[in-house]
Protein backbone atom coordinates (compact mmCIF):
# COMPACT_ATOMS: atom_id res chain seq x y z
CA UNK A 1 0.00 0.00 0.00
CA UNK A 2 2.45 2.70 0.87
CA UNK A 3 5.07 3.70 -2.16
CA UNK A 4 4.52 1.19 -4.28
CA UNK A 5 4.53 2.12 -7.89
CA UNK A 6 1.33 0.53 -9.25
CA UNK A 7 -0.48 1.59 -12.57
CA UNK A 8 -3.72 -0.43 -12.88
CA UNK A 9 -6.46 0.96 -10.63
CA UNK A 10 -7.07 2.51 -7.34
CA UNK A 11 -9.62 3.56 -4.55
CA UNK A 12 -10.21 6.61 -5.03
CA UNK A 13 -9.97 7.04 -1.38
CA UNK A 14 -7.18 7.19 1.81
CA UNK A 15 -5.16 9.77 1.46
CA UNK A 16 -2.70 8.07 3.27
CA UNK A 17 0.61 9.39 5.94
CA UNK A 18 2.51 7.38 7.87
CA UNK A 19 3.51 9.40 11.50
CA UNK A 20 6.01 6.53 12.39
CA UNK A 21 9.72 8.12 12.19
CA UNK A 22 11.57 4.72 11.77
CA UNK A 23 10.00 4.01 8.33
CA UNK A 24 9.83 7.27 7.14
CA UNK A 25 7.54 9.40 5.32
CA UNK A 26 5.21 8.12 3.41
CA UNK A 27 4.00 11.04 1.23
CA UNK A 28 0.72 12.88 1.99
CA UNK A 29 -0.79 11.29 -1.30
CA UNK A 30 0.19 7.47 -0.90
CA UNK A 31 -2.96 5.35 -2.45
CA UNK A 32 -4.58 1.84 -1.90
CA UNK A 33 -4.59 -0.07 -4.81
CA UNK A 34 -7.19 -2.81 -6.33
CA UNK A 35 -8.25 -4.17 -9.55
CA UNK A 36 -10.82 -2.96 -11.87
CA UNK A 37 -12.25 -5.34 -14.03
CA UNK A 38 -14.62 -3.97 -17.07
CA UNK A 39 -17.65 -5.89 -18.34
CA UNK A 40 -20.06 -5.00 -21.18
CA UNK A 41 -22.23 -1.83 -20.49
CA UNK A 42 -25.99 -2.43 -21.98
CA UNK A 43 -27.93 0.17 -20.92
CA UNK A 44 -31.30 0.27 -19.05
CA UNK A 45 -34.59 0.32 -20.47
CA UNK A 46 -35.47 4.36 -20.30
CA UNK A 47 -38.84 4.99 -17.82
CA UNK A 48 -40.50 8.35 -18.41
CA UNK A 49 -39.59 9.57 -14.69
CA UNK A 50 -36.10 8.70 -15.81
CA UNK A 51 -36.17 10.49 -18.93
CA UNK A 52 -37.72 13.95 -17.83
CA UNK A 53 -35.03 13.61 -14.48
CA UNK A 54 -32.34 13.89 -17.77
CA UNK A 55 -33.62 16.63 -19.81
CA UNK A 56 -34.83 18.84 -16.83
CA UNK A 57 -33.16 18.65 -13.60
CA UNK A 58 -31.33 21.20 -11.01
CA UNK A 59 -28.27 23.31 -11.92
CA UNK A 60 -24.72 22.39 -10.99
CA UNK A 61 -24.86 25.20 -8.56
CA UNK A 62 -28.66 24.09 -7.19
CA UNK A 63 -26.99 20.67 -6.24
CA UNK A 64 -24.04 21.87 -4.10
CA UNK A 65 -26.18 24.04 -2.66
CA UNK A 66 -28.45 21.36 -1.50
CA UNK A 67 -26.31 18.38 -1.25
CA UNK A 68 -23.05 19.78 0.19
CA UNK A 69 -24.13 20.30 3.64
CA UNK A 70 -25.06 16.69 3.70
CA UNK A 71 -21.21 15.56 2.77
CA UNK A 72 -18.70 14.62 5.49
CA UNK A 73 -15.32 14.51 6.08
CA UNK A 74 -14.20 11.30 7.32
CA UNK A 75 -10.77 10.76 8.78
CA UNK A 76 -9.63 7.69 10.09
CA UNK A 77 -5.92 7.02 12.58
CA UNK A 78 -5.50 3.40 11.20
CA UNK A 79 -2.90 1.04 11.67
CA UNK A 80 -1.14 -0.79 8.35
CA UNK A 81 0.60 -3.86 8.51
CA UNK A 82 3.72 -4.61 5.99
CA UNK A 83 6.60 -7.05 5.83
CA UNK A 84 9.93 -4.96 6.75
CA UNK A 85 13.48 -5.68 6.37
CA UNK A 86 13.89 -3.23 9.64
CA UNK A 87 12.07 -5.49 11.74
CA UNK A 88 14.58 -7.70 13.58
CA UNK A 89 12.79 -10.49 14.68
CA UNK A 90 11.36 -10.84 11.01
CA UNK A 91 7.53 -11.09 10.10
CA UNK A 92 5.08 -7.87 9.99
CA UNK A 93 5.41 -4.55 11.18
CA UNK A 94 2.83 -1.84 12.34
CA UNK A 95 2.70 1.70 11.11
CA UNK A 96 0.12 4.43 12.23
CA UNK A 97 -1.25 6.94 9.60
CA UNK A 98 -4.03 8.98 8.75
CA UNK A 99 -6.69 7.92 6.21
CA UNK A 100 -9.21 10.67 4.99
CA UNK A 101 -11.91 9.95 2.44
CA UNK A 102 -15.99 11.42 2.61
CA UNK A 103 -19.15 10.19 3.69
CA UNK A 104 -22.88 10.65 3.03
CA UNK A 105 -25.56 11.70 5.89
CA UNK A 106 -28.84 10.10 5.15
CA UNK A 107 -30.66 10.17 8.07
CA UNK A 108 -31.23 12.84 11.14
CA UNK A 109 -29.92 10.34 13.49
CA UNK A 110 -26.08 10.53 12.92
CA UNK A 111 -25.89 7.68 10.29
CA UNK A 112 -23.39 8.03 7.99
CA UNK A 113 -22.79 5.93 4.65
CA UNK A 114 -19.66 5.80 3.73
CA UNK A 115 -16.67 3.40 1.87
CA UNK A 116 -15.55 0.37 3.73
CA UNK A 117 -11.99 1.04 2.71
CA UNK A 118 -11.85 4.47 4.32
CA UNK A 119 -12.43 3.09 7.75
CA UNK A 120 -10.36 -0.29 7.31
CA UNK A 121 -8.51 -1.02 10.04
CA UNK A 122 -9.35 1.87 11.62
CA UNK A 123 -8.73 2.49 15.67
CA UNK A 124 -10.17 5.96 15.47
CA UNK A 125 -12.77 7.73 13.47
CA UNK A 126 -13.72 11.47 13.03
CA UNK A 127 -15.93 12.97 10.82
CA UNK A 128 -16.39 17.03 10.21
CA UNK A 129 -18.77 19.38 8.67
CA UNK A 130 -18.87 22.69 7.44
CA UNK A 131 -17.17 25.62 10.31
CA UNK A 132 -14.81 23.32 11.33
CA UNK A 133 -17.30 20.78 13.73
CA UNK A 134 -15.97 17.58 14.11
CA UNK A 135 -16.77 14.68 16.14
CA UNK A 136 -15.70 11.17 16.90
CA UNK A 137 -17.33 8.40 14.68
CA UNK A 138 -18.05 5.18 15.14
CA UNK A 139 -18.04 2.15 12.99
CA UNK A 140 -21.42 0.26 13.38
CA UNK A 141 -21.96 -1.91 10.41
CA UNK A 142 -19.32 -3.14 7.62
CA UNK A 143 -19.46 -4.87 4.29
CA UNK A 144 -16.23 -5.55 2.75
CA UNK A 145 -17.25 -7.35 -0.02
CA UNK A 146 -19.43 -4.42 -1.44
CA UNK A 147 -17.19 -1.81 -0.30
CA UNK A 148 -19.78 -0.11 2.43
CA UNK A 149 -20.23 1.05 6.12
CA UNK A 150 -22.14 2.74 7.97
CA UNK A 151 -20.55 5.30 10.96
CA UNK A 152 -22.60 6.43 13.72
CA UNK A 153 -21.96 10.28 15.16
CA UNK A 154 -23.49 11.56 18.43
CA UNK A 155 -26.15 15.06 17.00
CA UNK A 156 -25.69 16.97 19.81
CA UNK A 157 -25.08 20.83 19.05
CA UNK A 158 -25.03 19.35 14.96
CA UNK A 159 -27.84 20.36 12.69
CA UNK A 160 -27.86 17.85 9.82
CA UNK A 161 -28.28 17.51 6.37
CA UNK A 162 -29.51 14.12 4.81
CA UNK A 163 -29.44 13.52 1.46
CA UNK A 164 -31.90 11.79 -0.53
CA UNK A 165 -31.28 8.38 -1.89
CA UNK A 166 -32.21 7.93 -5.17
CA UNK A 167 -32.57 4.47 -7.27
CA UNK A 168 -29.40 3.44 -9.30
CA UNK A 169 -31.08 0.89 -11.57
CA UNK A 170 -33.20 3.48 -13.56
CA UNK A 171 -29.89 5.78 -14.23
CA UNK A 172 -28.87 5.48 -18.04
CA UNK A 173 -25.40 6.01 -20.05
CA UNK A 174 -25.50 9.93 -20.86
CA UNK A 175 -27.20 11.56 -17.90
CA UNK A 176 -25.63 13.93 -15.80
CA UNK A 177 -23.52 13.08 -12.75
CA UNK A 178 -22.41 15.29 -10.00
CA UNK A 179 -19.67 13.84 -7.56
CA UNK A 180 -19.53 16.12 -3.98
CA UNK A 181 -16.55 15.15 -1.92
CA UNK A 182 -13.32 15.46 -0.48
CA UNK A 183 -10.46 15.48 -2.64
CA UNK A 184 -6.97 15.76 -1.53
CA UNK A 185 -8.46 16.85 1.59
CA UNK A 186 -9.59 20.17 -0.87
CA UNK A 187 -13.41 20.00 1.37
CA UNK A 188 -16.69 19.92 -0.34
CA UNK A 189 -15.38 19.83 -4.13
CA UNK A 190 -17.75 19.68 -6.81
CA UNK A 191 -16.94 17.99 -9.88
CA UNK A 192 -19.36 17.62 -12.99
CA UNK A 193 -19.65 14.58 -15.94
CA UNK A 194 -21.96 12.04 -17.47
CA UNK A 195 -22.89 8.33 -16.45
CA UNK A 196 -20.43 6.81 -19.32
CA UNK A 197 -21.39 3.03 -18.56
CA UNK A 198 -23.22 1.13 -16.62
CA UNK A 199 -22.96 -2.42 -15.18
CA UNK A 200 -19.54 -2.14 -14.40
CA UNK A 201 -17.52 -4.78 -12.06
CA UNK A 202 -14.83 -3.88 -9.66
CA UNK A 203 -12.77 -5.42 -6.75
CA UNK A 204 -13.51 -4.98 -3.17
CA UNK A 205 -10.62 -4.54 -0.70
CA UNK A 206 -11.26 -8.03 0.04
CA UNK A 207 -10.96 -9.54 -3.25
CA UNK A 208 -14.99 -10.18 -4.03
CA UNK A 209 -16.60 -8.74 -6.83
CA UNK A 210 -18.82 -5.61 -7.05
CA UNK A 211 -21.59 -5.62 -9.74
CA UNK A 212 -23.97 -3.16 -11.61
CA UNK A 213 -21.11 -0.40 -10.60
CA UNK A 214 -21.35 3.06 -12.63
CA UNK A 215 -19.13 4.38 -14.25
CA UNK A 216 -18.71 8.49 -14.72
CA UNK A 217 -16.15 11.51 -16.14
CA UNK A 218 -16.87 13.08 -13.53
CA UNK A 219 -13.40 13.89 -11.60
CA UNK A 220 -12.79 11.62 -8.59
CA UNK A 221 -9.59 11.92 -7.13
CA UNK A 222 -8.21 10.38 -3.94
CA UNK A 223 -10.64 11.80 -1.19
CA UNK A 224 -13.69 11.44 -2.79
CA UNK A 225 -13.81 7.68 -1.52
CA UNK A 226 -17.61 7.52 0.30
CA UNK A 227 -19.13 10.16 -0.98
CA UNK A 228 -22.49 11.02 -3.01
CA UNK A 229 -22.45 10.47 -7.06
CA UNK A 230 -25.72 12.51 -8.05
CA UNK A 231 -28.06 13.23 -10.59
CA UNK A 232 -29.82 15.70 -12.07
CA UNK A 233 -32.47 16.05 -9.37
CA UNK A 234 -29.90 15.60 -6.45
CA UNK A 235 -30.34 12.57 -5.40
CA UNK A 236 -27.92 10.20 -4.33
CA UNK A 237 -27.38 7.14 -7.26
CA UNK A 238 -23.84 6.14 -6.05
CA UNK A 239 -21.12 5.83 -3.26
CA UNK A 240 -17.74 7.18 -5.32
CA UNK A 241 -15.32 4.52 -4.91
CA UNK A 242 -12.59 3.55 -7.23
CA UNK A 243 -11.00 5.37 -10.22
CA UNK A 244 -9.05 4.09 -13.34
CA UNK A 245 -5.53 5.56 -13.50
CA UNK A 246 -4.21 4.00 -16.36
CA UNK A 247 -0.24 4.80 -16.15
CA UNK A 248 -0.42 8.39 -15.23
CA UNK A 249 -0.01 8.38 -11.97
CA UNK A 250 -2.65 8.57 -8.78
CA UNK A 251 -5.10 10.92 -10.15
CA UNK A 252 -8.62 11.12 -12.21
CA UNK A 253 -8.05 10.55 -16.04
CA UNK A 254 -11.63 10.43 -16.31
CA UNK A 255 -12.89 7.10 -15.35
CA UNK A 256 -14.62 6.62 -12.18
CA UNK A 257 -16.21 4.02 -10.25
CA UNK A 258 -19.31 4.37 -7.67
CA UNK A 259 -21.05 1.51 -6.21
CA UNK A 260 -25.05 1.61 -6.88
CA UNK A 261 -27.03 2.99 -4.44
CA UNK A 262 -29.32 0.10 -4.52
CA UNK A 263 -26.49 -2.14 -3.29
CA UNK A 264 -26.48 0.33 -0.27
CA UNK A 265 -30.34 0.45 0.21
CA UNK A 266 -30.66 -3.26 0.07
CA UNK A 267 -28.30 -3.73 3.07
CA UNK A 268 -28.78 -0.34 5.13
CA UNK A 269 -31.01 -2.21 7.50
CA UNK A 270 -28.51 -4.67 8.41
CA UNK A 271 -25.66 -2.30 8.69
CA UNK A 272 -27.19 -0.07 10.86
CA UNK A 273 -27.44 -3.48 12.93
CA UNK A 274 -24.21 -3.69 13.29
CA UNK A 275 -21.73 -6.17 12.77
CA UNK A 276 -19.98 -7.06 9.62
CA UNK A 277 -22.15 -8.31 6.68
CA UNK A 278 -21.18 -11.80 4.91
CA UNK A 279 -22.64 -12.50 1.75
CA UNK A 280 -23.64 -16.64 0.83
CA UNK A 281 -20.27 -18.50 -0.06
CA UNK A 282 -20.49 -21.74 -1.76
CA UNK A 283 -16.03 -22.09 -1.43
CA UNK A 284 -14.71 -23.17 -5.43
CA UNK A 285 -12.76 -21.04 -8.07
CA UNK A 286 -14.29 -21.73 -11.55
CA UNK A 287 -13.62 -21.48 -15.17
CA UNK A 288 -16.31 -20.33 -18.14
CA UNK A 289 -17.24 -22.55 -20.33
CA UNK A 290 -16.94 -21.15 -24.09
CA UNK A 291 -15.34 -21.73 -27.52
CA UNK A 292 -11.51 -21.13 -26.01
CA UNK A 293 -12.06 -24.32 -24.41
CA UNK A 294 -13.12 -26.39 -27.46
CA UNK A 295 -10.76 -28.46 -27.64
CA UNK A 296 -10.96 -30.00 -24.32
CA UNK A 297 -14.34 -31.87 -25.61
CA UNK A 298 -16.82 -30.85 -22.38
CA UNK A 299 -20.10 -32.26 -23.18
CA UNK A 300 -21.32 -28.76 -23.11
CA UNK A 301 -21.00 -25.46 -24.70
CA UNK A 302 -21.09 -22.96 -21.73
CA UNK A 303 -21.52 -23.38 -17.75
CA UNK A 304 -19.34 -23.02 -14.78
CA UNK A 305 -16.34 -25.61 -14.59
CA UNK A 306 -14.99 -26.16 -11.41
CA UNK A 307 -11.11 -25.68 -10.97
CA UNK A 308 -10.68 -25.74 -7.12
CA UNK A 309 -12.73 -26.53 -4.00
CA UNK A 310 -11.76 -24.84 -0.76
CA UNK A 311 -11.63 -27.20 2.32
CA UNK A 312 -14.53 -27.13 4.87
CA UNK A 313 -16.44 -25.15 2.57
CA UNK A 314 -19.97 -25.85 2.01
CA UNK A 315 -19.00 -27.09 -1.54
CA UNK A 316 -16.44 -29.53 -0.68
CA UNK A 317 -19.16 -30.47 2.21
CA UNK A 318 -21.61 -31.22 -0.62
CA UNK A 319 -19.04 -33.28 -2.58
CA UNK A 320 -17.88 -31.06 -5.05
CA UNK A 321 -15.38 -31.80 -7.50
CA UNK A 322 -12.66 -29.90 -8.56
CA UNK A 323 -10.63 -30.54 -11.94
CA UNK A 324 -7.23 -33.32 -11.49
CA UNK A 325 -5.16 -32.55 -14.87
CA UNK A 326 -4.09 -29.40 -15.91
CA UNK A 327 -4.86 -28.68 -20.12
CA UNK A 328 -3.49 -25.61 -21.90
CA UNK A 329 -5.64 -23.86 -23.78
CA UNK A 330 -6.05 -20.74 -25.78
CA UNK A 331 -6.83 -18.88 -21.99
CA UNK A 332 -3.68 -20.34 -20.62
CA UNK A 333 -3.44 -23.54 -17.93
CA UNK A 334 -7.41 -25.22 -16.82
CA UNK A 335 -7.87 -27.64 -14.93
CA UNK A 336 -9.75 -30.85 -16.20
CA UNK A 337 -12.17 -33.32 -14.77
CA UNK A 338 -14.23 -31.33 -12.17
CA UNK A 339 -17.50 -30.94 -11.98
CA UNK A 340 -19.86 -28.85 -14.73
CA UNK A 341 -21.94 -26.30 -12.98
CA UNK A 342 -25.39 -26.13 -15.06
CA UNK A 343 -27.94 -24.42 -13.27
CA UNK A 344 -28.74 -23.30 -9.64
CA UNK A 345 -32.30 -24.03 -8.20
CA UNK A 346 -33.42 -24.68 -11.89
CA UNK A 347 -32.05 -21.63 -13.78
CA UNK A 348 -29.27 -22.28 -16.01
CA UNK A 349 -25.86 -21.30 -15.53
CA UNK A 350 -23.73 -19.97 -18.46
CA UNK A 351 -20.36 -18.37 -17.27
CA UNK A 352 -18.71 -18.57 -13.83
CA UNK A 353 -19.79 -14.67 -13.19
CA UNK A 354 -23.67 -16.02 -13.69
CA UNK A 355 -22.59 -18.46 -11.18
CA UNK A 356 -20.97 -15.77 -8.49
CA UNK A 357 -23.83 -13.51 -9.14
CA UNK A 358 -26.59 -16.26 -8.20
CA UNK A 359 -25.23 -17.14 -4.97
CA UNK A 360 -25.13 -13.48 -4.18
CA UNK A 361 -28.86 -13.57 -4.62
CA UNK A 362 -28.65 -15.90 -1.42
CA UNK A 363 -28.35 -15.79 2.24
CA UNK A 364 -25.37 -17.89 4.06
CA UNK A 365 -27.41 -21.06 5.18
CA UNK A 366 -29.67 -21.16 2.86
CA UNK A 367 -30.25 -24.43 0.69
CA UNK A 368 -29.31 -24.46 -3.01
CA UNK A 369 -29.65 -27.09 -5.65
CA UNK A 370 -27.17 -26.90 -7.96
CA UNK A 371 -27.38 -29.17 -11.43
CA UNK A 372 -24.66 -30.48 -12.85
CA UNK A 373 -21.89 -33.00 -15.06
CA UNK A 374 -19.60 -34.98 -12.97
CA UNK A 375 -17.01 -36.91 -14.95
CA UNK A 376 -17.95 -41.11 -14.41
CA UNK A 377 -13.77 -42.20 -14.84
CA UNK A 378 -15.16 -43.78 -18.33
CA UNK A 379 -14.33 -41.18 -20.15
CA UNK A 380 -18.23 -39.96 -20.40
CA UNK A 381 -20.08 -37.29 -17.64
CA UNK A 382 -23.26 -37.89 -15.74
CA UNK A 383 -25.88 -35.04 -14.72
CA UNK A 384 -27.69 -34.96 -11.44
CA UNK A 385 -28.10 -32.59 -9.13
CA UNK A 386 -26.33 -31.66 -5.60
CA UNK A 387 -28.09 -29.77 -2.69
CA UNK A 388 -25.86 -27.69 -1.14
CA UNK A 389 -26.26 -25.21 2.15
CA UNK A 390 -24.37 -22.16 1.93
CA UNK A 391 -21.88 -20.49 4.48
CA UNK A 392 -20.51 -17.15 5.04
CA UNK A 393 -17.91 -15.28 2.95
CA UNK A 394 -14.40 -15.34 4.27
CA UNK A 395 -12.53 -12.47 5.61
CA UNK A 396 -10.79 -12.22 1.92
CA UNK A 397 -11.07 -14.21 -1.23
CA UNK A 398 -9.00 -17.20 -1.50
CA UNK A 399 -7.33 -16.88 -4.66
CA UNK A 400 -8.96 -12.96 -6.15
CA UNK A 401 -7.20 -14.14 -9.96
CA UNK A 402 -10.18 -16.51 -10.34
CA UNK A 403 -14.25 -16.28 -10.13
CA UNK A 404 -15.13 -17.58 -6.87
CA UNK A 405 -18.82 -18.61 -5.92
Amino acid sequence: MFAIPFVSALIGGAIVAGVIAAFGGLGSNTTTVTTVQASSAPSSSASASNVAHTTSGLTPHEIYEHNAPGVAFVTSTIIQKSESTLNLFGGESSRQGVATGSGIVIDSNGTILTNYHVVENAIKVTVSFEKGKTVEAKVVGKDPSNDLAILRIPTDGLTLHPLTLGDSSTVEVGEPAYAIGNPFDLQRTLTTGVISALQRQITAPNGFTIDNVLQTDAAINPGNSGGPLLNSQGRVIGINSQIETGSSGDGSVGIGFAVPINTAKSELAALEKGGTIRGAYLGLTSVTIDGSLSALNLPVSSGALVQTVQKGTAAQKAGLKGGSVSTKTEEGEVEVGGDIILSVDGKSIGSSEELANAIEAHKPGETITLGIERANGHGGYNRMNVSVTLGERPNSIPNPTTPEG
